[in-house]
């Protein structure tokens, strides 16, 4: 059994996050500050549904800000937390590029203030959830952890870099033991509602247009959340020294056959409007998996087909 500390584990990832580690024995603190970014009650509902796990023996929820140290530090002073899995963040390249300022703080002064209670009170072991943005218009495909980093295009991205390169920094002044996780476009049951798959999804069942941002051949390696719990999962298992890790599903998906998934999983039509590109996106992304498969034993299974008839079949009951 492991006394865990997930920031951010009432949200979309985090909150299944938590009950997988409840079902696995582990005791959880989770830190979230359910804040506005989207509706609350949503994030609300997440912590029921995570309650209910073992009857929500071993669980307890703080509402806090990973940018108050002070906050911090008493919770590191009175817990003996085994780990500390961080998926806490500002989400979201397009919100980023209009509040920047806000996304360092959150992303950037907020992850180095965990780190810094790490240090001070002895937890040598950190999972830090990243992002494929970090690759930004990489030329390379499909995306290898040990590429060059030279063209992110969003701030969202520069702060996932920076929390990246503060826990490399941990780990060789400190010796902590940490694993930075690059997250490749997400989704499954409680995904944010803002996410393409569920906007998409709501649209389409509201009989409402559908934007479609460029001309539709963009993109994108989507993977089912299932598979992402069981490659945070592996790193637990496997936490030694630094390292990075892509976890996704190693295909991509253009925007426009996902819209003819959804729309076949609804049994709707999509009213599609046309839409300019926008600032931040781009053209592709793309997971090389290798690395997580000899490692730490990272292996998903779930389709696009398959995990967009889960999605639907939750959203059209819950969502």
């Amino acid at each position: 059994m492991k006394r865990v500390l997930v920031t951010g584990g009432a949200g979309f990832i985090g909150s299944h996050l938590c009950q997988r580690l409840l079902q696995e024995g582990d005791e959880i603190l989770c830190l979230d500050n359910l804040d506005a970014y989207y509706d609350p009650a949503i994030k609300r509902r997440n912590l029921e549904e995570i309650r209910a796990s073992r009857g929500g023996k071993g669980f307890q929820l703080v509402e806090g800000d990973i940018r108050d140290k002070g906050l911090l530090d008493d919770l590191f002073r009175r817990s003996s937390f085994d780990l500390v899995i961080h998926l806490a963040a500002r989400a979201g390249v397009r919100p980023s590029i209009e509040q920047p300022l806000l996304y360092e703080e959150v992303n950037v002064a907020g992850t180095l203030n965990l780190l810094e209670a790490c240090r001070e009170f002895g937890v040598r072991d950190l999972i830090f959830g990243s992002s494929s943005s970090v690759y930004g218009k990489n030329r390379k495909v499909p995306f290898a952890e040990e590429d060059r980093l030279e063209a992110m295009i969003s701030p969202y991205a520069v702060t996932k870099r920076a929390g990246e390169l503060f826990c490399y920094a941990y780990h060789h002044l400190y010796g902590l033991n940490i694993s930075c996780l690059r997250f490749f476009t997400v989704y499954g049951p409680r995904q944010r509602p803002e996410m393409a798959i569920h906007k998409f999804a709501r649209l389409i069942h509201g009989g409402e247009r559908v934007p479609l941002y460029g001309d539709g051949t963009s993109r994108r390696d989507y993977t089912y959340i299932d598979d992402i719990i069981e490659g945070i999962i592996g790193a637990m298992r496997n936490l030694q020294g630094y390292d990075i890790f892509n976890l996704g599903e190693s295909q991509t998906v253009p925007l426009r056959e996902l819209i003819s998934l959804l729309e076949q999983a609804l049994g709707k039509k999509a009213e599609v409007e046309a839409m300019p590109e926008q600032p931040g996106d781009v053209p592709i992304t793309y997971a090389e998996i290798s690395k997580a498969r000899r490692l730490i034993g990272y292996a998903p299974h779930v389709g696009i087909e398959e995990g967009v008839q889960r999605f639907v079949r939750w959203f059209l009951d819950k969502g």
